[in-house]
């Protein structure tokens, strides 16, 4: 793959998703590239992709969903994990009620929590000091907020679970929703200059007047995404509140997006799922609806390029998923476990991924496991739903 320096711990990566990586390793500003273990193919670039450059961003790198990522947080309280085991079916119910799920499900602004509506008043106000396409702000005002504590649909989820001492934990993995697809889309066209066919490699001067916007625009997703995490743990809290007539409190472990391109000196980290693992960085790996998350902490390796695997990664594409699986075994594999299980989620079922155990042991080198999550209740936004009673 030439003279850039980089590094494959992709498991059985197919040629579609070399080709891909080979291709971003190929461009004359890429420097430096790794390929996660969870790695499958994507557009443009792979997911599971690491690409360092210099002086240049490629918006297509980031991706559509702009700051995806993943936040868990302790639930706190007396008999917790026992309080919720004992009303699961009650919590889905309540969630579901709490938190839109699915494709094109918002909020209203007023029914945000008044932390997330400051948060995001002080996130625009920050976004409107730096240079900006006028024609993005009017959304930014009024529609882009009712996207903030929605889980959007795919393999977006939370989930409650339970550590190995008994302490009961949620888990949110979602993005900046519409927000991030949005500008990611303008700014791929702005980028490749046509409307038309804009999903390739092409790159922005950091210094050019699309680079600087992009990069604003690329902090405000940021920040949209992990405020829209947070503002779901806040609202999966009061809805176990509401169930068990309770006031609970919760501690936030991490929130982290995995979908990026930061700045660390002169240089861009692109990151399309891939998680941040610099030394004794907190970071969270999802496994599948059924093995849960691996809370972990960062060991700094520099020929992970400081990363590692944003989930188990894909083993079936979508399609193929639904055609191999039967609701039957989709069922069977969901068994002691409250979730979305539908026809509509098929291609979610746990078969679906790569073996996450195989995974975590492909980057031991790169993090190490601190907490192992399993999962009690676990949510997807999909159409067709049905609630599993296991």
């Amino acid at each position: 793959m030439g003279m850039v320096e980089s590094y494959i711990y992709a498991l059985d990566p197919d040629e579609i998703t070399l080709e891909q990586f080979s291709h971003c390793l190929d461009q004359p500003f890429t420097l430096k590239g790794a390929l996660m273990p969870d790695a499958h193919s994507g557009y443009v670039a792979p997911i599971g992709a690491v690409l360092v450059t210099k002086g240049y961003l490629v918006p297509a790198w980031v991706g559509y969903d702009i700051g995806c990522g993943v936040s868990s947080a302790q639930l706190m309280g007396e008999n917790m994990l026992q309080k919720i085991v004992d009303n699961k079916d009650a919590i889905f119910a309540k969630v579901k009620e709490l938190v839109p799920m699915g494709m094109g499900k918002i909020n209203q602004i007023s029914a945000l929590t008044r932390e997330t509506q400051k948060r995001y008043q002080e996130i625009l106000e920050k976004f409107e000091k730096g240079p900006y396409d006028k024609s993005v702000i009017q959304f930014f005002k009024s529609k882009a907020p009712r996207h903030l504590g929605s889980l959007g649909d795919g393999n977006h989820f939370i989930e409650v679970g339970k550590d190995e001492e008994g302490n009961a934990w949620v888990t949110v993995h979602s993005g900046s929703r519409g927000v991030g697809y949005k500008v990611a889309e303008r700014y791929m066209k702005k980028s490749a200059n046509d409307d038309k066919n804009f999903e390739a490699t092409h790159p922005l001067h950091d210094e050019s007047k699309f680079g600087l916007e992009y990069l604003n625009i690329l902090d405000f997703g940021l920040e949209f995404a992990l405020l829209n995490r947070l503002e779901m743990i806040r609202r999966v809290n009061m809805a176990i509140s509401q169930v068990l007539g309770e006031e609970i409190k919760f501690d936030l472990w991490v929130n982290k997006n995995h979908n990026h391109a930061i700045k660390e000196g002169d240089y861009y980290i692109h990151r399309k799922g891939a998680t941040p693992a610099k030394l004794d960085e907190r970071g969270v790996i999802p496994g599948n609806m059924r093995d849960g998350c691996f809370l972990v902490q960062g060991l700094g390796n520099e020929k992970f390029l400081n990363s590692s695997s944003h989930g188990a990664g894909r083993k079936y594409s979508r399609k193929g998923a639904k055609e191999k699986f039967s609701m039957e075994e989709f069922e069977e594999s969901m068994q002691g476990i409250v979730g979305t299980v539908s026809q509509g989620t098929l291609d979610e079922a746990p078969m679906a991924y790569k073996n996450v155990f195989d995974v975590m042991d492909a980057q031991k080198e790169s993090v190490k496991v601190v907490k192992h999550l399993t999962p009690i209740i676990n949510w997807k936004g999909e159409r067709g739903m049905r609630h599993s009673k296991n």
